[in-house]
């Protein structure tokens, strides 16, 4: 089995049996990027969506309103159908699904006006070759919003959070710096128009609870957490029951 596949199974593997969770998650739920999402496409009232690593829909669901089509995209079949039944109950007739790979669109060339992606990127096998795909299928001028938990840059930080972020979900692969999503925009031909960042709290225990982190797993997080520097406690905002904050970018850009 290649790496991309054997990943792609882990991936599904610890999110197909919780599909569900992330319907309800208050956190994927809601959000000031939600709202910003929503009216940032507003004008874009005939486009075709794609939402890549689409979750339980709730991107989808927040620009349905405003565009003419969205096609919700994810690797796990459990996700798809959790959207589907979803979107039905929602009375969005413009979603449809489809499963495939991030690195792999199976969507023509120059046929998509905008792509999006929300808390997905950080689980891709190569987030690099995703964004040369997201360029492949984006028509001249168009749109991409990206939004996703960041690293804070610093290398004391950057372990503190991947290491966590491993021991909670094992198929994580990367929370990505600005800088380093920055490089891979310039590298993929996709040109950043504006970048923002903003603070994300975790609640420990529902934070866990939705992937059913395995219970030495998550003494290993707050083993982890109890014994950080004093830096680490901060920047992270660690409080005594494990809850934390961590960074967020959004990311606005169009294909040059």
């Amino acid at each position: 089995m290649d790496n991309k596949n054997s990943h792609a199974q882990s991936v599904s593997e610890q999110f197909s049996p919780n599909a569900q969770n992330y319907l309800t998650s208050a956190v994927h739920a809601q959000g000031p990027d939600l709202t910003g999402l929503s009216a940032l496409l507003t004008p874009y009232s005939d486009a075709l969506v794609v939402d890549l690593g689409c979750g339980a829909g709730h991107a989808s669901f927040a620009v349905s309103k405003s565009v003419k089509k969205v096609i919700a995209y994810d690797l796990s079949a459990e996700m798809l159908a959790v959207v589907k039944h979803a979107a039905a109950d929602r009375g969005l007739k413009n979603i449809e699904t489809r499963q495939g790979y991030a690195e792999s669109l199976p969507f023509e060339d120059a046929s998509v006006d905008v792509a999006i992606s929300r808390y997905s990127a950080h689980h891709w096998h190569d987030v690099g070759a995703a964004l040369r795909e997201v360029r492949r299928i984006l028509k001249p001028g168009g749109k991409v919003v990206m939004m996703d938990i960041a690293s804070p840059g610093h290398p004391v930080l950057d372990v503190h959070l991947q290491t966590i972020e491993k021991l909670r979900d094992t198929s994580h692969v990367r929370n990505y710096s600005t800088g380093e999503w920055l490089q891979m925009f310039n590298e993929a031909g996709i040109r950043i128009e504006s970048l923002t960042t903003g603070k994300l709290t975790l609640e420990f225990s529902s934070w866990v609870a939705r992937l059913k982190t395995p219970e030495h797993f998550v003494v290993a997080i707050r083993e982890l957490q109890k014994a950080s520097s004093e830096e680490v406690v901060q920047y992270f905002a660690i409080a005594q029951d494990g809850t934390f904050e961590t960074d967020t970018l959004f990311i606005e850009a169009s294909k040059i």
